[in-house]
């Protein structure tokens, strides 16, 4: 197996805990976190997300799962397509969750961007519709 194949195996795992889960999978993604991983967010631009922001290492990375599971319910995490090339892979998807203060729910495609190194995430990114985030979360 390629490391791009092997890349996207370790990928495609933790999307599926993630969405069977409904987003309680945290220590599966743990498990396969490089100790340097720099972590972000698109969402970090709506003020109501501050645990979006950007974050370096393992322990930083607590405070967006925290924020996650406080403020979302997810309904469904699906991955559609994965594009490996070297180190990096993209995660084509569409999620969708409920905000718990407002009960708004919020459906879009979803990219992710990572970069591995001897099967552990060194880098990730994810963009997603930040409109329906911020409108949801304003009530």
């Amino acid at each position: 197996m390629s490391e791009e194949a092997r890349n996207v195996a370790i990928l495609k795992e933790a999307f599926r805990l993630w969405h069977e889960s409904k987003g309680e999978s945290v220590a599966h993604w743990e498990s396969i976190w490089d100790d340097s991983i720099v972590f972000g967010s698109i969402g970090q631009s709506v003020a109501q997300t501050p645990y979006m922001t950007m974050h370096e290492g393992r322990e930083s990375i607590a405070e967006y799962f925290r924020g996650l599971a406080r403020d979302w319910s997810m309904i469904e995490f699906r991955t559609e397509e994965f594009i490996a090339q070297g180190d990096r892979v993209v995660m084509l998807g569409r999620c969708s969750w409920t905000a718990k203060k407002s009960g708004k729910q919020v459906w879009t495609p979803i990219a992710c961007s990572f970069r591995m190194k001897n099967g552990k995430v060194t880098e990730y990114y994810e963009y997603f519709d930040t409109a329906q985030m911020r409108d949801a979360l304003q009530g």
